[in-house]
């Protein structure tokens, strides 16, 4: 295994990265405030095949990454209305929409452009890639670096961002306060409603970014159901950094990984086997992250 091939799967490990982390970085917040949100992969359908529209009618980068974005906030904000502000059942309001975006999305598809399964156009416009002038000729670190998108880099300084916020500022102790003990912060006279509302929609607008990144970054295409359980994955990926935004980046990383070695190999092993490698990997992971958390400490 040459140097060459090592830095292509880091590339691919960067790339694969983006979605999961944006959107584990949603499900973060979620649940620092208390709240159960499992419509991640709603929230990045969604924006896969809203930004994708604006795409192909406008050509503009900018109004399909805010389109991406927008749409996933609103699925966000059905999720602030239903399961915050009326308390419905977080499993049922999660599920519905899950299976809603999927249905809605094949069904959009095909009455705005007659096609089926996907759409590919030569007008879609990607997203911008950075190639840094110094860094590019640098060898393996140039190859590592090669064509990622605004995003590949946004990611981590949205996920300093939140945890500068959260930890670092006094409206992120009041946000944490609500997720610690919400009866607690109200009598202080915080709104732990309000916060809590206001956190799924900035989940569900990261959810958005994340889904923009899939279908509008290495490729612009969109695909029925193209998450393909990215938004269960990001969950998990929460779950193993303990909702920290530091902790997240590492633990998306590893999912990252785990695609990127899938697609590295897709020409050694079987794709069927490739493309399970990241959802064994999750499946690996939380047990055995269940089982450290679970388990009572010996004394």
């Amino acid at each position: 295994m040459n140097s060459a091939y090592i830095a292509s799967i880091i590339n691919s490990t960067l790339r694969s990265t983006t979605p999961i982390l944006l959107a584990a970085l949603g499900s973060a917040i979620c649940s620092r405030v208390g709240v159960f949100n499992i419509a991640l992969e709603a929230q990045m359908l969604v924006a896969c095949f809203f930004s994708i529209v604006v795409n192909y009618f406008t050509g503009s980068v900018l109004l399909s990454v805010l389109a991406g974005v927008l749409s996933g906030a609103l699925v966000g904000a059905v999720v602030a209305l239903l399961q915050v502000k009326y308390k419905a059942a977080d499993m049922v309001i999660g599920t519905s929409l899950n299976l809603l975006s999927g249905g809605i999305t094949t069904f959009l598809l095909y009455m705005i452009f007659d096609v089926r399964g996907r759409l590919v156009d030569e007008r879609l416009v990607p997203i911008y890639k950075i190639n840094l002038p110094v860094i590019r000729d640098i060898p393996f670190l140039g190859r590592v670096l090669e064509n990622l998108t605004v995003l590949d880099y946004l990611c981590y300084v949205i996920a300093i961002i939140l945890f500068v916020f959260l930890f670092k500022t006094v409206a992120g102790y009041r946000t944490l306060s609500v997720g610690i003990n919400k009866s607690a912060a109200e009598s202080l006279g915080t709104k732990a409603t309000r916060i809590q509302m206001e956190m799924v929609v900035l989940s569900g607008a990261l959810c958005g970014l994340g889904g923009t990144a899939l279908s509008m970054g290495q490729v612009t295409m969109f695909t029925e159901n193209m998450t393909s359980g990215r938004g269960f994955i990001a969950m998990a990926a929460a779950s193993l950094g303990m909702s920290h935004p530091l902790l997240t980046i590492v633990s998306s990383l590893f999912f990252g990984l785990c695609q990127g070695i899938g697609l590295a190999l897709q020409n050694v092993i079987k794709s069927q086997l490739t493309t399970a490698l990241p959802y064994i990997a999750t499946i690996v992971a939380l047990v055995i992250f269940s089982r450290r958390t679970a388990s009572p400490k010996k004394k």
